[in-house]
């Protein structure tokens, strides 16, 4: 498994950036291509652009495609709050101003409809919450509520959430005491698992949850960021193991089919098959200056390379949208060949 990881590791390489380099800015008007053999993408340039060159201000947030639409929601720090594309980049709409600073999202059908969970950390006004919203941006839930009762550890730090099948809502405070709560689907607090240490079982900043279908029964997986590494929980927070390590800072995943996609904040999106294993390496970027670098100007920006990847989604088709932990906002369309 190592050689076929370094194999492919040695083939990206050659992908990652095309001859003769890539000008940054608006410079640039052709699609660029990433990844490899059965995971080759091109970037589309300019996708999720503002009119008159507005930015999209600060993306500390995740990225949503809602499969019955196919319409696209990426959470943002800014005034717009949470921002509805289509999918060839015009934005639709902005919804639900006071969720503005979902750190994180998690889409779900309920009752036939899809709905939205957010993490909000950055809120103009505390406490943070967990809110569930249909896709018009109306607040259907939030936690905590009258029923959630006391939770250890508090709420500093509120960083993923997710929802398994049943309902139950799983919480990470990944910026405060590395606890994930689970929920049930009233917001009524159920248990607590995690923490920080150097046990296995223990986190240094879970930063992304996913609820992964993969398997039967379902497991939660956990983007331990600082420990550079996946790992798998049952639905009752009991450990089953490790998916996947020596990741650079993994923020966020997204599933499709057996696969899935990993938000590495240093500057790379991995592609994991249900071994995870790496099948591909997308928007490697070679100048490490712009790791994890909240500060990157647009006009230092290249098309198809990324700085700091904090949020992602596939659609239904394998496409795959990345959000850029940016001070002015990035969102790259990643359009699968």
């Amino acid at each position: 498994m190592k050689t076929l990881s370094c194999w492919l590791l040695l083939w990206t390489a050659a992908f990652a950036h095309p001859e003769g380099g890539m000008p940054a800015g608006k410079a640039l008007e052709h699609a660029v291509q990433t990844g490899n053999a059965e995971w080759k993408y091109e970037a589309v340039p300019h996708w999720g652009e503002l009119p008159n060159d507005e930015p999209i201000g600060p993306t500390h947030g995740g990225v949503l495609v809602d499969d019955e639409s196919g319409k696209i929601y990426v959470s943002t720090d800014a005034i717009h709050s949470i921002l509805v594309y289509r999918n060839d980049g015009t934005l639709e709409k902005t919804i639900a101003p006071e969720c503005r600073g979902f750190h994180a999202m998690a889409i779900r059908k309920e009752d036939g409809k899809s709905v939205i969970y957010g993490a909000q950390l950055n809120s103009n006004q505390p406490p943070l919450r967990v809110c569930k919203l249909d896709l018009n941006g109306n607040l259907l839930l939030e936690i905590p509520n009258q029923h959630t009762g006391e939770v250890p550890g508090g709420w500093k730090g509120l960083t993923a959430v997710a929802v398994a099948p049943d309902g139950t809502i799983f919480a990470a405070m990944g910026y405060g005491s590395n606890l994930i709560h689970r929920f049930d689907p009233q917001g009524k607090w159920l248990s607590s698992f995690g923490g920080k240490g150097e046990d296995e079982k223990l986190f240094n900043r879970p930063h992304g949850l996913g609820m992964d279908m993969r398997f039967d029964p379902p497991r939660l997986l956990v983007a331990d960021r600082e420990k550079r590494r996946l790992v798998h929980f049952d639905l009752l927070g009991n450990w089953i193991g490790v998916h996947a390590k020596d990741l650079r800072r993994p923020c966020a995943v997204a599933f499709f089919g057996d696969h899935l996609a990993v938000a590495e904040l240093e500057a790379r999106v991995t592609l994991l098959n249900k071994e995870g294993v790496p099948v591909a390496f997308l928007g490697d970027n070679a100048d490490q200056a712009q790791w994890a670098n909240f500060k990157v100007p647009k006009s230092e920006q290249r098309l198809g390379i990324f700085t700091a990847p904090h949020g992602l989604a596939f659609d239904r088709l394998g496409n795959l949208y990345v959000q850029d932990w940016n001070e002015t906002g990035r969102i790259t369309k990643l359009e699968k060949q």
